[in-house]
């Protein structure tokens, strides 16, 4: 605790140990529930060759969604070493967060029964959209996240670069405008450019993790540093 005076039932302000250790196990999990999605697809005899490669949207949406819930865990993780103090509005944000990121099996699932029946038909159309739907609200908890800590910066180390919270909210609404447009796009024209999208955003979330920094800007070591 940070706070030394008065009953413990009136702190608050906590450490963060206990909302890391939380946050690992349910990122944890629901990378887990979408390995459980990969199953031996049902087949004629000699025929499990072909019905493995029909099940290509299984392995699409599994390569999808795993990696934005591996990004999710690394932004998290370089949030927290921010991160000094936990208050009760924090801990909402968090638990938000956390929320959006383990439903995301259901649209995965979703997404890929519809595909191994047909990338055109409006069951496909449905399911990018909810897929980006699910998505979009993921981003939108990582707003709600970065704007606590922008009205709260009393809650970060004061060794934090001052760009960092803004940054984050910028990757955040940009990640949210990405998912609302591709599934608009996926749902009114072809699915399969939404799971362009759904494959490709991940990957900027990754480069970006560290925040957006613009060239010739070094980082003090501070920074790093709990």
């Amino acid at each position: 605790m940070t706070d030394n005076h008065g009953p413990p039932w009136r702190f608050t302000r906590s450490e963060t140990a206990r909302a890391e250790a939380f946050s690992d196990g349910v990122l944890a999990i629901a990378v887990t529930i979408l390995v459980l999605g990969l199953t031996d697809p049902p087949h004629e005899p000699g025929g499990l060759g072909l019905a493995l490669l029909r099940q290509w949207p299984v392995y699409l949406g599994y390569l999808a969604s795993f990696s934005y819930v591996a990004v999710i865990w690394l932004n998290h993780h370089q949030a927290f070493v921010r991160i000094r103090a936990m208050d009760r509005g924090l801990h909402a944000a968090n638990l938000l967060l956390l929320f959006t990121t383990a439903a995301l099996a259901f649209p995965t699932a979703v997404l890929s029964g519809a595909l191994q029946n047909s990338v055109f038909d409006t069951d496909a159309r449905v399911a990018v959209a909810l897929y980006a739907g699910i998505a979009a609200g993921m981003c939108g908890s990582w707003i709600v996240f970065y704007g606590h800590l922008n009205r709260r910066p009393e809650l970060l180390h004061h060794a934090v670069e001052p760009s960092y919270v803004a940054h984050g909210r910028l990757r955040s609404w940009a990640g949210m405008v990405a998912y609302i447009l591709a599934g608009a796009v996926g749902a009114l024209t072809t699915p399969v450019a939404a799971l362009a999208v759904f494959v490709m955003l991940p990957v900027f979330y990754f480069l970006t993790s560290e925040g957006l920094r613009l060239p010739g800007r070094g980082r003090r070591d501070g920074n790093r540093r709990r």
